[in-house]
């Protein structure tokens, strides 16, 4: 068995920050949205994807420089305020199967908010950036799911993949693999776990402390103990 963790709003509580900083931004331009829609319609979109649709909304493209700037300052954020989702480490701790990362954030941002969180050297060299791995497209594509599976010469069907946005589920179904969604991000709205579940988790949680159980059981209904 192959457990594969998103990133933010999985293992670090990101997204809320994320969102808070393109709101702000974005405001500034012109663009008034709030920080928990930004977290609703955004999470677990890459920037160019929020942009094509920003710049459909605005009617023009979004100033020059834009992104790099927002970049830069969510980086400064994340590498001085980011914390960890809570139980995280203990749930490593209970984890007997093998683990990574994958994630739609670039290898340099991940980099940051893992070792802000002490959770780098819990994962490397297992942590699989969509944007630099395969074809390099990112979830909802297959490729950074199937990639790490390749990576650990493991089925797909034996992989499961924790998530907390319906383009990461719809990326690891669409690789084959089982899903638990995870809505203990502060960034979790209501019906958030009914959107993921409709997207295709096969059961969700909001606490970290109940995933090795959900593991286990997975492993046993399907016949693997290691």
């Amino acid at each position: 068995m192959l457990v594969i963790f998103d990133c933010d709003g999985v293992l670090v509580d990101s997204e809320i920050l994320a969102s808070r900083v393109d709101s702000e931004r974005l405001k500034e331009v012109g663009y008034d949205i709030s920080v928990d829609e930004m977290s609703h319609r955004f999470a677990g979109l890459t920037w160019d994807r929020i942009a094509r649709i920003i710049e459909a909304d605005l009617g023009h493209q979004l100033p020059d420089g834009f992104h790099e700037k927002t970049d830069q300052e969510l980086d400064r954020r994340l590498a001085k305020e980011l914390e960890i989702i809570p139980g995280v480490h203990e749930m490593l701790d209970r984890l007997d199967y093998q683990r990574c990362i994958c994630s739609n954030s670039s290898p340099e941002r991940l980099k940051i908010s893992l070792t802000r969180t002490k959770l780098y050297d819990r994962f490397r060299p297992y942590i699989f950036s969509a944007v630099a791995v395969a074809d390099k497209r990112p979830k909802p594509a297959p490729d950074v799911f199937l990639h790490a599976a390749k990576e650990f010469d493991a089925d797909p069907k034996d992989c499961v993949v924790i998530e907390d946005s319906t383009h990461g589920i719809h990326g690891a179904k669409a690789a084959g693999m089982r899903v638990v969604g995870f809505t203990g991000g502060s960034h979790s709205w209501p019906g958030h776990a009914d959107a993921l579940t409709a997207a295709g988790a096969e059961t969700v949680i909001n606490r970290m402390s109940n995933l090795p159980a959900i593991v286990a059981a997975l492993a046993e209904w399907s016949g693997l103990d290691d």
